[in-house]
């Protein structure tokens, strides 16, 4: 008998987390073609797109997803981690893969593991992420898919999404983090990510730091690969990058379920420039705000024109700018409408130094001279102290918090992270309590920035019920 959907989750989870105290010995290829190679390799029956790097991989999947759907391709994305369901790493044109479908396809692979661990095929059952992954291409080859855009779960060398065949392989910004699997210097993380590029094959690349410059130049070179230089897609962000900005009252916000006064009031911005694409001129409007995300939107794009020139002539200037337009990627730097009660929210999975110079400079363009209360929470493993000291400075008061996982680090040691920057910095234990003292301290003016751990946005967006 099938399990249900929440006995499935449920037996994912207790895998462990796809992080916590993973022994080196998980991160092993070989395993994932083992089990791939019992499914009859489901990964060989569609082309794909892998997208590595430490910041922006999935809004550059996001976006590019968005652009296949809307050239009429049948597209899956597969993204990690989620913000509120399991279900959402998996999506067929834009729909999250249902419940039923999740419970029958995690029995399957689940089967055919407890299989080879039995014959000694594999010394061990299949990690969380190797699990996701397999589920994932066995369902995008059994909807038949055109396409998948894949976002490589972290590094790219070892990564289990790194058992296809990429027809492109894009790299988004790199910089530290995860140094305890991948590296402590950005040569050895930008050697990790770039292990997603294959002999002869393409990288579409943008210029970044000096170290992660030399490594990509390299491996390109090395591998005989075609560089694709997204540059000519990025318009210029020197220094009034806000004038991009823009809003439309018309457009719905990305707000609270039922909540109609913010539906009514509340303003959707996004950034807007003309672009020259496939020989027209397009007009962008993503709804990805920030500076940053001008070069996620390139990248997506030079990946696009370079399917096009590949053959997928639906890939049009037209369904470029359709697609950026209906680009929908919730937790990055989300704006959420003041409406009765609340004042102004941005959310943002800022989880690294990198995403939290993006969130800085994002907040400083937007809400320059508004009092800021943070509400912040963050992983064990990350660079807290060098984190706050990056955005502390920016608020009135910050109310660090813990979300419910495993590897949360207590308020009171992000009170101690953060004694450097003399910020006022509260402590309390669960979000929830946080969000209501938050609110408690806002006034007419204030805006409330949540961010730190996407499991921290996720939480608060379970907690107010939010769409994603």
């Amino acid at each position: 008998m099938p399990a249900s959907y929440e006995s499935a989750v449920a037996s994912m989870f207790a895998l462990g987390h796809e992080l916590a105290t993973t022994p080196s010995h998980k991160f092993d290829l070989a395993h994932m073609r083992v089990l791939l190679q019992a499914m009859d390799h489901p990964e060989r029956r569609f082309p794909s797109v892998l997208i590595a790097g430490t910041n922006g991989k999935g809004s550059t999947a996001a976006t590019l997803a968005a652009i296949l759907r809307v050239s009429g391709l049948r597209a899956g994305l597969y993204t990690s981690p989620h913000l509120m369901r399991i279900n959402e790493r998996i999506r067929v044109n834009g729909e999250e893969i249902s419940d039923s479908e999740f419970a029958e396809l995690h029995d399957e692979v689940d089967r055919v593991a407890e299989k080879l661990v039995e014959r000694r095929d594999l010394p061990w059952h299949p990690s969380f992420f190797e699990m996701m992954t397999a589920i994932a291409f066995q369902y995008f080859a059994r909807r038949k898919i055109e396409l998948a855009v894949l976002e490589v779960g972290m590094g790219g060398r070892l990564d289990a999404t790194n058992v296809v065949e990429p027809r492109i392989s894009v790299i988004t910004d790199i910089s530290l983090d995860h140094q305890k699997y991948l590296g402590n210097t950005l040569t050895e993380i930008a050697k990790e990510k770039m292990g997603i590029v294959r002999r002869d094959g393409v990288a579409v690349v943008l210029p970044q730091q000096p170290e992660a410059n030399d490594v990509i130049g390299n491996t390109i070179l090395e591998l005989g690969a075609r560089g694709v230089n997204a540059v000519p897609y990025v318009p210029p962000v020197s220094p009034g990058s806000g004038e991009y900005l823009a809003s439309n009252k018309n457009k719905k916000p990305f707000t609270a379920q039922g909540d109609e006064n913010a539906e009514k009031s509340g303003r959707q911005y996004f950034y807007q420039y003309p672009l020259q694409v496939l020989g027209e001129q397009i007009l962008v409007q993503t709804p990805l705000v920030g500076r940053h995300q001008l070069r996620n939107v390139a990248l997506a794009v030079a990946a696009a024109v370079e399917l096009h020139q590949q053959g997928f002539s639906g890939i049009t200037a037209k369904s470029i700018e359709s697609g950026i337009r209906d680009t929908r990627w919730p937790g990055r730097f989300q704006m959420i409408a003041a409406r009765a009660g609340w004042p102004d929210m941005v959310i943002d999975v800022a989880h690294n130094p990198a995403g939290a110079w993006a969130l800085r400079a994002a907040l400083s363009e937007r809400y320059e001279g508004r009092p800021l209360i943070f509400v912040f929470g963050a992983m064990r493993d990350k660079a807290i102290s060098e984190m706050a000291e990056i955005l502390f400075p920016l608020a009135d008061r910050v109310i660090a918090t813990r979300p419910e996982n495993p590897r949360a680090v207590a308020p009171e040691e992000i009170q101690q992270a953060a004694a450097r920057t003399g910020a006022e910095v509260e402590a309390v234990e669960d979000v929830q309590t946080a969000l209501e003292r938050a609110r408690t301290l806002a006034t007419g003016d204030s805006v409330i920035v949540i961010t730190g751990s996407i499991y921290l946005v996720g939480e608060v967006m379970r907690t107010m019920r939010m769409q994603v």
